[in-house]
């Protein structure tokens, strides 16, 4: 397809061998677009962009930049310099999330102990950090040390009783609201764009509709701030969705530096790709994993060339990230675990089962949470968002604080959950009666039965399952950064250790069952229930965000093992069955319908309609609004404009024929007309605007006339009244069109927009059609 691409250039037509030449018959007769003018083929906020032209512009303009580079060394060099300006954009992506991933993470780290106590010997240490720095730690107290101290224990000097155990508690819910108080109120006056996960938002920007600020300084640096006051305050949500949000961001910055990016809104779509990939890559310290998720989750248009820079910015963020070294152990990751036993073929049965609960969970999850986030925007509730965050946060300290499996950070709690019990463990996860005669070696424990330690622990791991999943779905969506990966992975994580260490105790106690006998021998070690919470988490995460490849990849790189690849697919493609039973979309999608973004899914649409049902006007509508090639005044052109908010406008040869000449942007129309204003003597406004390539003879008498040729689209995209609506949503998916004309043997006929498209997707799903808007 032809579309004109740089407004700037002549007008090239496909058939011919040379451009075609601007005439200008009448001596009074100027094109004044010779001259370049700012903004001519920008989008105005809101607004879709038209991927077709976006990419025949940069054509163009590599095709302008391979001819002169063969002209001096000069120009030579400069072409070397935007060929790898793609890859500088990627490097620098990398080290900025990497490095703000890194700082996030050791600010987190800090402030979620600051609620507990402080570093006596210095302040800026987190407890784990305190007690390294220790002479005075023992290797089984090595949670204690004299440096590190509560804040009861600070303020009485005693360190037991039920006044400190009072003190330590009201602290404890003081910090949270303060943190969740702070956070909520910077994004509400410095950036409103900074709250929720992001994601939803990511995905409509990358499918190509505008939202200017959502992608800017000042949400970058508040969403960073914010994320760590969030995560801090102990609220159930996490820190990865945002952190896609934050590399998009600093994937954004870096375009506005070079004019091959900046100019061009298809090209910043593939940075922005490569930045959600670097996202995840220091989210999950899984590079690869963040690269497919990229390409399965977030992106709508993926060339080849993107997925090897994608690959790029994510090693550079990991290379980053695994250099400021942010959880010291030398892992990308907090809950990087590894498993010494195989898993056996009767394990696939629990692994399937957890498969099943994660898809329930996330059906439920999806539909509460949607539920209460309309209830949000459609009562009182929505115009108290900071009182809406401290009363959660209230409750979610108040609950958390008695259970230490939900006090702590989610992290650590996916990383108790995650660990295989060795002999050094003093979790009380691993309190299991250790037979005394055993003689193995660390890594090889043989099952053993359940000590008190255990059944206590299952106990607060079932409260805290509960707890988990009501407050999760309270909390996602609320005025702050909330990311939702860590909360369902905690669910799932609680949920499969609990099935582990119940199959684990059958295996031990009942090892002559056959299910047991063929592959657990007594005093064998079976069954590792950590690799449990590792599926449940995968299922659970699975079943909220209905992800499969980048899940399993992301999964399999936490965990450095390729042998659990077959456990975690099973419980994967489980969940997502079983949660697509219930409904096909996963809670991005959702949000984007709640907020009524135009993103169009990947869905196939079913239903035996026509253009002709779709386009625009239909009966007892107005005529379309049309102009003319050679007979419409600039006030006739300033009037439409004045009356209808249409985004563009199709030419016609006359209102008689409505012959179709081509397409004008609504943008490029006031830019022009304001432009031939300012620089062009004569232009009035009963001046006639022309469309045509040769110029008219006209009268010395009448007003000088307005030749706005080169930004009229000559090709737009049409179909036939009798092309079926599956035909034309595959075409504006595929093509990214904003617009599609209808005729019936080069008669115009009428329009179908994006929004028309989606109008109508929603009206065959009975769902309301009005609700497809910027809401």
């Amino acid at each position: 397809f032809q579309i004109l691409s740089d407004p700037n250039k002549p007008y090239t037509n496909e058939n011919s061998a040379t451009p075609t030449e601007e005439t200008n018959d009448a001596g009074n007769l100027m094109d004044f677009l010779d001259e370049p003018f700012p903004d001519v083929g920008t989008y105005e906020d809101f607004h879709t962009i038209d991927w077709l032209r976006e990419k025949s512009r940069d054509t163009d303009r590599h095709r302008k930049i391979t001819s002169k580079s063969k002209e001096s060394i000069w120009e030579f060099i400069k072409s070397l310099l935007d060929a790898w300006s793609g890859w500088l954009v990627m490097l620098l992506i990398g080290l900025l999330s990497g490095t703000l991933a890194g700082v996030i993470d050791l600010a987190v780290d800090w402030m979620t102990d600051l609620k507990e106590g402080v570093c006596l010997s210095a302040l800026w240490y987190s407890h784990e950090q305190c007690c390294w720095t220790s002479n005075e730690t023992t290797f089984a107290d090595r949670d204690k040390c004299p440096q590190w101290q509560k804040w009861a224990e600070l303020m009485t000097g005693y360190t037991e009783g039920a006044g400190v155990y009072l003190l330590n508690y009201f602290l404890y819910v003081l910090w949270a609201l303060f943190f969740s108080f702070l956070a909520v109120s910077l994004v509400r006056v410095f950036a409103p764009y900074a709250c929720g996960s992001g994601i939803p938002e990511i995905k409509t920007i990358l499918s190509g509709f505008i939202i200017r600020g959502y992608l800017g300084k000042w949400t970058l640096l508040i969403k960073t701030v914010t994320l760590v006051l969030a995560v801090s305050s102990g609220l159930s949500l996490g820190k990865e969705g945002p952190l896609v949000h934050v590399a998009c961001c600093c994937g954004n910055l870096f375009c506005s530096l070079f004019s091959k990016y900046s100019k061009n809104e298809g090209k910043r779509r593939e940075v922005l790709s490569a930045a959600a990939a670097a996202g995840v890559s220091v989210a999950f310290g899984a590079p690869i994993g963040g690269v497919l998720f990229s390409l399965e989750e977030v992106s709508y248009y993926f060339p080849l060339k993107t997925l090897w820079r994608s690959f790029f910015a994510a090693l550079v963020a990991a290379f980053t990230l695994r250099s400021i070294n942010p959880f010291g152990n030398n892992r990308l990751v907090l809950f990087y675990v590894e498993y010494h036993t195989p898993w056996y073929m009767a394990e696939l049965v629990p692994f399937i089962l957890l498969g099943v609960f994660g898809g329930l969970w996330g059906t439920l999850f999806i539909r509460c949470n949607i539920a209460w986030c309309r209830r949000r925007k459609t009562t009182l509730l929505g115009k108290y968002p900071v009182l809406e965050v401290i009363v959660v946060t209230g409750i979610t300290a108040v609950l958390a604080f008695p259970n230490p499996y939900t006090r702590r950070s989610t992290s650590e709690l996916i990383s108790e959950l995650f660990n295989d019990c060795g002999s050094l463990e003093s979790s009380q996860l691993c309190d299991y009666i250790n037979n005394p005669n055993m003689s193995r070696p660390v890594d090889d424990i043989p099952d053993r039965p359940a000590g008190p330690g255990v059944y206590s622990a299952l106990w607060q791991l079932t409260l805290a399952l509960v707890f988990k999943i009501v407050i999760t779905i309270f909390t996602f969506g609320m005025k702050i950064p909330s990311g939702l990966f860590i909360p369902s992975m905690a669910v799932g994580a609680i949920a499969g250790r609990i099935v582990g260490i119940a199959v684990e105790q059958m295996a031990y106690h009942h090892h002559d069952w056959i299910i047991f006998k063929n592959w657990c021998r007594p005093g064998a070690d079976c069954v590792t229930p950590g690799l449990y919470a590792m599926v449940g988490a995968a299922a659970c995460l699975g079943g909220v965000t209905r992800m499969t490849v980048s899940l399993v990849v992301i999964m399999f790189e936490l965990t450095g093992g390729l042998e659990y690849i077959v456990p975690l697919m099973a419980a994967a493609v489980t969940s997502k069955w079983v949660a697509d039973a219930f409904g096909k979309e996963g809670i991005y999608e959702a949000h984007i319908q709640l907020n009524g973004y135009p993103y169009l899914d990947q869905d196939e649409f079913t239903h035996r309609t026509l253009a002709t049902d779709v386009m625009r006007p239909r009966r007892n509508e107005p005529p379309l609004a049309l102009l003319t090639q050679d007979s419409t005044t600039v006030e006739d052109v300033e009037t439409l404009i004045k009356d209808t908010d249409y985004n563009g406008f199709p030419v016609v040869v006359s209102h008689e024929s409505e012959r179709l000449i081509g397409f004008v942007q609504r943008r490029d129309l006031i830019l022009a007309i304001k432009s031939a204003r300012q620089k062009q003597d004569g232009v009035v406004s009963n001046s006639v605007v022309h469309f045509t390539e040769d110029a008219p003879q006209i009268p010395a008498s009448n007003p000088q006339p307005l030749k706005l040729r080169r930004i009229l689209n000559l090709s737009p995209f049409t179909v036939t009244d009798h092309t079926p609506m599956e035909t034309v949503v595959d075409i504006f998916r595929k093509l990214g069109l904003r617009q599609c004309l209808v005729t019936r043997s080069g008669r115009l006929l009428g329009i179908i927009t994006k929004k028309d498209v989606l109008r109508h997707m929603a009206q065959m799903m009975n769902q309301d059609p009005e609700s497809i808007m910027f809401n």
